[in-house]
């Protein structure tokens, strides 16, 4: 569980009056991502941060007043370079911040996020029904039930984006003859990498893995090589054929694999269950000489061009990489700018 949600947990269990400040815009640069938030208690209290120390006084303030009114409040946060020192963002960016008073709906928010459910919250941001929230799972955009928020078209084609994407997005829309200010923030569980292959390059690429807050699961038939002693900090080891642990490893959208196990026949097999999954990412190591007798196996068993098309071949962003830790750094780049919405061009 993240501390800003522990200590949520600890002020909310003392009966302390909470606000939460939700970053839902950004224009320009910015130090925090949207959906950076804080919590501040009626006492001054705070953790968390919405950019990164810049206006966090003025979001106390502005807290204090929303815990006593009651009353949620969508504030701006504008400045220009020359200005950047003042009351505002260094960067000379401009950022919204929605504050809001704590609820029992914030408390299921992290209920859901601790059991890594993906999900999504719509907020209100300003008019009659500022402050209404929705959590939003992706079965609701599927079936016809009276889905509150969502079931307006333009929040649900936003829902269905946010979640295809997993980016979260602020957006405007007509609610009621009203012009309304919508944020969809998409919850997402932390992104786990299946890592095709117990070989030297899988050990550098599980510790990146770590450090970017991914859980890891190695997969390799060869228990030589795929055991503790090799892989002590790895969070599930598979001892097993790819193409059948895949199947029992409920692959979904948040899954990266990387197979770099660079053998046929663990890799061709596995890749077209994988082709076939939810899978965010799916990466192959090998040149592009062996990539072109890959694909001609795998359009043999059926696998589209389309499905073929996910795949990123060579592996890794081109960095120039030579060794096992470059090899690996090149991968989780690649990953990252998947992870964040940075989408390259098939490689040449």
């Amino acid at each position: 569980m993240k501390e800003i949600d522990r200590k949520i947990i600890e002020w909310h269990n003392q009966n302390k009056n909470i606000a939460i400040a939700t970053l839902v815009k950004v224009y320009g640069s910015a130090p925090q991502p949207l959906g950076a938030k804080m919590a501040i208690t009626e006492d001054l209290e705070f953790t968390g941060s919405v950019s990164g120390g810049c206006v966090e006084g003025d979001v106390i303030e502005q807290a204090q007043q929303v815990i006593k009114s009651s009353s949620p409040k969508l504030i701006g946060y504008g400045i220009s370079d020359d200005s950047a020192w003042g009351l505002g963002l260094s960067c000379g960016g401009t950022i919204e911040v929605f504050v809001e008073p704590f609820t029992s709906l914030h408390e299921k928010i992290i209920e859901l996020q601790h059991n890594h459910d993906l999900f999504a919250v719509i907020t209100v941001l300003n008019g009659n029904r500022i402050g209404e929230k929705q959590i939003v799972f992706p079965v609701d955009l599927t079936d016809d039930e009276d889905k509150g928020l969502v079931l307006h078209p333009g929040i649900r084609d936003m829902a269905f984006r946010v979640f295809q994407n997993q980016k979260s997005e602020k957006f405007d829309v007509r609610l009621e003859n009203e012009e309304c200010q919508i944020f969809c923030e998409v919850i997402s569980p932390p992104a786990r990498l299946i890592i095709i292959g117990a070989v030297h390059i899988a050990m550098p690429l599980v510790e990146l893995a770590r450090l970017m807050n991914f859980s890891t699961v190695i997969v390799d038939p060869r228990s030589t090589f795929a055991n503790r002693d090799r892989f002590p900090t790895v969070d599930q080891i598979v001892v097993g054929w790819p193409a059948e642990e895949l199947e029992k490893l409920e692959i979904d959208e948040n899954t990266f694999i990387a197979f770099i196990s660079h053998d046929e026949k663990l890799d061709v097999p596995a890749l077209q269950k994988a082709l076939n999954s939810k899978a965010r990412y799916i990466g192959v190591l090998g040149s592009r000489k062996t990539h072109a007798g890959r694909v001609e196996k795998l359009l043999e068993l059926g696998v589209s061009a389309e499905a073929l098309a996910r795949l990123h071949a060579p592996i890794g962003l081109d960095i120039g990489a030579s060794g096992a830790q470059e090899i690996a750094l090149a991968i989780m780049a690649e990953m990252i700018a998947i992870r964040n919405g940075k989408f390259f061009p098939s490689k040449p």
